[in-house]
Formats: structure tokens, sequence, C-alpha cells
């Protein structure tokens, strides 16, 4: 199987020839196996010798890595279990069960609670973007206001760098990365914090973000204000060609004259992506019926990897998976959670190697441990119920988390990343 040559001649530079990766090997082959290791073991591989220090920390692993993607990229989930200045995140492969630590976030000693954030992955780095906070500096203090501040974590340095803050703050918004364009464009959002349900502001502005020039562009504006939507790109020939934007909230009324409602939107937009921006929004018109009563669930979107069928688009909604039909802008009953949520829980979703994810958690699993720690105990069990949309089929995973506290999967940001 050969190594790109930029590739091989990197490795080259970084480790000396007399010390060897893998004795008896050459450095190129020896760096080829080593690439194929799974990435959740790095951090105990890498004290193991120099050479495999400066390997497992070089670009020329992420190439390898990345040129023989199908048998070595590990397909991880990055959980941010609250806010990512004083709660660190995880890296959790779910194919070997482990955990993996990441550094928290740099911390603003004026900024605080930060929530509805999203988080994408883009290559082989993590990006966290906007969200809700509190800022001692405004007025009043029990308000939450929109961030407009972007960071990146890079793997290779496990350093968090911070970025061009986003032309216009805002949280709870739609976001999809553009792998083909190294781009990144979000939509919609405002200042919804989870202590105020209705409360804060909406936007409709519209921006994409270029990694290489590290700049935010404006693009056109989403028809009417829109927060707590949920946005991703649809493939078609191996590019991003359209930028979905589904659910969300605008206006609110109140109940009683008393208690704030939101009032959700039943429609759906899309933006077709041109090489120097962004085209017109068109509409597509209600996703319910007459006399449907819409269901906001999660939405996630699983791609074919080989390009051979076109994406499906999911909602969790109680215990039930929806599938979203695009000829007939439809939901559709796809299947049932085989085993319900405990009472007073929620349900996490996410894909991973076009599987959907259903996670929750649960006490009373411990089929091998007879003793569990006291942090164990409060954290509860991760149990993973895992559907395969094509073969239909369900099966099961359960782990123990890292956290000191249950997850709360209505606040929990996750990200899917592959390295």
């Amino acid at each position: 199987m050969p190594i790109p040559p930029s590739t091989a001649s990197t490795l080259l530079h970084q480790i000396d020839q007399d010390q060897a990766l893998i004795p008896g090997l050459p450095n190129d082959v020896a760096a080829l196996i080593l690439s194929f290791l799974p990435y959740s073991h790095h951090c105990r591989l890498k004290p193991t010798c120099k050479p495999w220090y400066i390997f497992l920390s070089s670009k020329t692993l992420l190439s390898l890595r990345r040129h023989h993607r199908r048998r070595s990229l590990s397909h991880l989930l990055c959980i941010f279990p609250e806010d990512p200045h004083i709660s660190s995140p995880f890296l959790f492969d779910p194919q070997h069960l482990a955990w993996r630590p990441l550094p928290p976030l740099p911390c603003n000693p004026h900024e605080y609670g930060l929530c509805n954030f999203t988080s994408v992955s883009l290559g082989p780095h993590i990006y966290v973007l906007g969200g809700s906070l509190f800022d001692t500096r405004s007025f009043p203090l029990d308000r939450p206001s929109p961030s407009s501040s972007a960071f990146r974590y890079n793997f290779l340095t496990s350093s968090w760098d911070r970025l061009a803050p986003m032309l216009s703050p805002r949280g709870s918004f739609a976001c999809a990365a553009i792998p083909s364009a190294d781009q990144i464009i979000v939509a919609g959002g405002g200042s919804r914090h989870t202590l105020f349900r209705a409360a804060g502001s909406r936007i409709c502005s519209v921006e994409r973000y270029d990694v290489e020039r590290d700049e935010w562009e404006a693009l056109d504006g989403l028809p009417r204000f829109r927060a707590g939507c949920v946005g991703f790109a649809v493939r078609e020939g191996g590019e991003e060609r359209e930028f979905w934007v589904m659910g969300g909230y605008g206006d609110s009324r109140t109940v009683s004259g008393v208690f704030p409602v939101d009032e959700y939107y039943k429609d759906a937009l899309v933006m077709e992506l041109k090489g120097n921006g962004g085209g017109k929004w068109r509409e597509l018109g209600d996703m319910w019926g007459a006399g449907e009563t819409p269901r906001f669930g999660k939405i996630v979107m699983v791609e074919d990897e080989d390009g051979g069928s076109p994406p499906a688009i999911f909602m969790l909604d109680d215990n039930d998976i929806l599938r979203y039909d695009m000829a007939s802008n439809r939901w559709q009953k796809e299947c049932s959670v085989p085993r319900r949520a405990p009472c007073k829980s929620s349900y996490g979703l996410v894909v991973l190697n076009e599987e959907l994810h259903v996670m929750t958690i649960v006490n009373g699993i411990d089929s091998t441990e007879t003793r569990r720690s006291r942090q164990q105990k409060r954290a509860g069990t991760l149990f993973m119920q895992i559907y395969h949309p094509r073969k239909k089929t369900w099966r099961c995973l359960v782990t123990k988390p890292p956290f000191r506290q249950p997850l709360d999967f209505s606040t929990t940001v996750m990200c899917p990343i592959q390295l």
C-alpha cells in the first residue's frame, strides 16, 4: 500500500533513522503500522519511547490515517457535559469503550454558565462556536447574553486555539461543516438559555467561516427570525450542494397571560451552496400535515460514505425514531427504541459510523463489577442502543462514563469526529 511521498519525507525529518519506531523495520513501514492503532489508545502509547511520542504527536500520523481512512480512522464522540470552561470534555471511542479527557476551554473570569453552544468537526479538528452565557459586566445579571466566540481544538498540541469571533453573537443556532470548501456555516440563533425557556433574542443572520483565512463572511439571512434550529449539509457527487435548516422557534406567546411559550416552525429552509457565496433561501413548506402536532426531537443525518445513496435524516421523538422523506416533505415513523428511557431522564442521539446511537443514563446495569466507586454510582451507567438504518437491526453497548454526575442529554453537547 503506497504512502504519499510528502508524508514519508515529513516522517524522516521528524524521527532520526538511528531511532527506529519498530526495530528491524524501516520507519515509513513502522509508521504505517502504528497509524492503524485506535486513536483512543495513543495517549497511553506515547510514553513508550521518544520516537513513538514524536510520531504520535505529529501531522504525519493524521495524514496517514486520513490517507487510508477506511481502515484506520476511529469514529469518536466528543462529549461536553456542561460549561466547557470549567468542565473538561471527553473523547469516547465506542468500539473500544475507551475514554480520553480533553483540556477545558480558556477561562474568562467575567463569563460563566456557557450553554447552547454548537460543536462541529471539520477535518481533524473540533470547533466550539457561540452559545448563551452570563456576563458579570452586563446588566441585569439574571439575563443570558449570546456569545460570538469561536474555538478550535488542536490535536497536535492538545490545546485550544481562539479563532476570529462570529459577526453576530448567537446561541441555539443551526450549524454545518462544509469539508469540500473547508468552511463552516451558521444560521439563526439568539440568547436562549436553559433557565429561560422563552426569553432572549432571536436573529436571522447567516455567516460562513473560512478556515484558511480565519474570517467570517455574511450571507443572505433567513426569511424570518429563527432560533433553536438544526442545520446540516447535503452532499451530491462528493461535494456539499445544499445547506438545510429545520425546526426552531420564532415568536413566543403567553399562556393565561403569564407563562411564555415558544411558537415553533413547521417548515424547512434550504440554501444552495455556491463557490463564491451562498444562494437564495427557498422554503419547503410545512413538514407536518393538517391536524398533526409538530414534534421537535433531536435531528441527525446519516450519510452514505460510498456515495451510492442519498442521505437519510432521522428524528428522535420520545421513544420513536422518525425518518424524513424529502419527496413528500413529511416525517414517517421508522421504528421504536427497544428499551424506553427511565422516568425523568433524557435521550441523546448521534451518528457514528453510519449508525444511530441512542444514549441514556440508567442505573443497575453492572454485569462485571461488584464494587463501584461513589463517583461511578453518581454518574450512573451509559446505555447505548444502536440502530443500523440499512440493516434495520439493533444492538446495545454499556459503559461507565468518567463524569462526576449523570449526563443530562437535554443540555449535553456532543460532536462526532473521525481521527
